[in-house]
Order: structure tokens, then sequence, then C-alpha cells
């Protein structure tokens, strides 16, 4: 006759209790995100329909991110490829809406490419080339934080790529594209758009955050002058490049958690993904056995307890 026994009620209450205990950390992992953003932009949280709205934010981007591990169990189960590619100007936003997005998936199948310039023996590579390596395998999806659309941009502006590596960038990208569409690779992407007085007031925060300067380069204070020029840029490659098989979408970021939401709703939108019953998973019993003896591990080896 077997000894065991099954867990009473005070056993029950104290396992929901530690579930519960589980979702306020997942939770304050994205409050610290947030307070981070209101120390660097100073939001301002004193008045009663702001902070409505913060909690309106809250829940909905939990719910979303539900949803996102649902989009991710699918592309898994399907062997379906998606790839995301973000662009927009420096400080738009790209980054906080990728960290959402991935917050609460598996990072074995859902990675993020944010490539370094060009080294030497890429530059004398096919333009599209370092980019392949990073394309999804089967039940993967790949976020591009920049992508191939940098020689539409900043390798324009600032005199990167020659006249006719610019042209022949714009005849090649569209065919580069339906070809990946062609292979079952589908492609969304998205440009972030804030204004001009936007954009130098994150720069500002930056500047003045010795947390967050790392994020300003000499090339992102060097656009910030060349604006007008980025502007034009931007509407050459929408115009050139916004095809039926991967179209553009504009994300309005100027309110960071209105773009995340739109953002995010709007990709989940884009994948006919549908959820499925996951089959019941019994945890088995740990096996215990009477010759069993734990080593002690030696005091001077533990990260001493200062919280």
């Amino acid at each position: 006759m077997s000894s065991r026994q099954e867990p009473g009620e005070n056993a029950v209450a104290s396992i929901d209790q530690r579930l519960l205990q589980e979702f306020y950390d997942s939770y304050d992992e994205e409050l610290e995100m947030e307070l981070d953003d209101q120390r660097l932009y100073g939001d301002d949280v004193s008045t009663s329909s702001h902070k409505a709205w913060r909690r309106l934010y809250f829940r909905e981007l939990i719910r979303l991110q539900g949803e996102l591990v649902k989009l991710q169990d699918w592309i898994m189960r399907t062997g379906h490829r998606l790839v995301i590619v973000f662009e927009g100007r420096d400080a738009a936003g790209k980054g906080g809406v990728i960290k959402r997005i991935t917050q609460r998936l598996n990072p074995r199948t859902c990675r993020v490419a944010a490539l370094p310039a060009p080294n030497d023996r890429e530059r004398t590579q096919w333009y599209f080339q370092r980019y392949i390596a990073h394309l999804p395998a089967a039940g993967e999806m790949v976020l591009f934080d920049r992508s191939w659309y940098n020689r539409a941009g900043v390798e324009k502006v600032m005199g990167f790529c020659s006249d006719a590596e610019y042209e022949e960038f714009f005849r090649s990208v569209p065919e580069f594209e339906k070809m990946l569409t062609r292979s079952g690779i589908q492609i969304i992407k998205y440009w972030f758009s804030i204004t001009d007085q936007e954009q130098e007031a994150r720069f500002l925060a930056r500047i003045h955050d010795p947390l967050k300067q790392w994020k300003l380069s000499p090339m992102d204070l060097e656009s910030r002058q060349r604006w007008e020029d980025y502007t034009e840029a931007k509407e050459i490659m929408l115009e050139r490049t916004h095809i039926p098989e991967a179209p553009w979408w504009v994300v309005q970021g100027v309110d960071k958690k209105k773009a995340r939401l739109n953002c995010i709703t709007h990709l989940l939108d884009q994948v006919p993904y549908t959820a499925t019953e996951s089959p019941a998973i019994a945890l088995p019993s740990r096996q215990h056995h009477p010759d069993y003896h734990r080593s002690e591990v030696p005091a001077d080896m533990f990260v001493p307890e200062k919280f």
C-alpha cells in the first residue's frame, strides 16, 4: 500500500500562492522597464487619468503577450517562418516594442537580429548575404532591429554607398523579398514614426542619463542634424519598396505605450495562428533513494546575502 497522500487544502493553497507570486514576479519585470522609462523620459504619473491609462496599458500588454505565446506555439507546431523588420529613426521606439514582443517567448525559436556595421570582408560580399544567415528555419521567428534597409537610410544619407549601389538596392530588394515569400517566409515590415520634437526630447534625455548614454553614437548625433535628409530617404524607401508581398506598415511612435500595443495587436492580426489545447502535464514524483547523501557545499562558496 502506497504511503503517498493527495495534497490537502493547505498544500493546494500554498501552490496557488506560489503561482500568484510567479505572476507578480513576471509583472515586476515589465514594471521595472516602465519605471526605467519614467526615470529617463520623466513621465507624469500624478494624474488619475494617467494612472488609469497605465493600468490599462499593463493589462492589455500582458493579454497581448499571452497571445504572442499562442502565436509562437502555432509557429513551432506548423513550421511557419516569420520575419519582422523594424525600421525608424533613432530613438523611435523600435527597441522598446521588440523587448515587449520577446519578453515572454522562447528564445530558442524567437531571435533578434541586430547586426553591427559590416566589416571589411562583408563589404565585399553581395549586399544581402550577411542578412541571409539570420533568416528563420521552420518553426522560427526572427525580429530584425534594423535590416537590409540600412542601405536606403543611413548608408544613403551618410554617403556610405555609391549612387549606383543605392539604385541597385532598389532594383534588388523587391525581388529579394518576393523570393523569400515564395519560399514560404512571411515578411512584416514596420516603420516607427516620431516627430522632430519628440526625437530631440528623447536624445536630450539620453544625453543626461548615464545609464542610457551608450545608446547614443556619433552616428546618432549626426543623424539629428540631417533630419530632413533622413525624411527624404524614408519617403523614397517607402514608395519604392512597398510591395504586396511585403508591404510597409507605419506605427505612430510618439506615445511609446500606445505604439507598443498598436504594433503587437497589428502583428497578431497578420498571422493566421490558432490556439490549441495543450495536453495536461503531470509532474512526476521525485524519486527518493535511501543510499543518497547530499554533499555539503562549503560556506565560502555562497554569494553573501546582503539583501
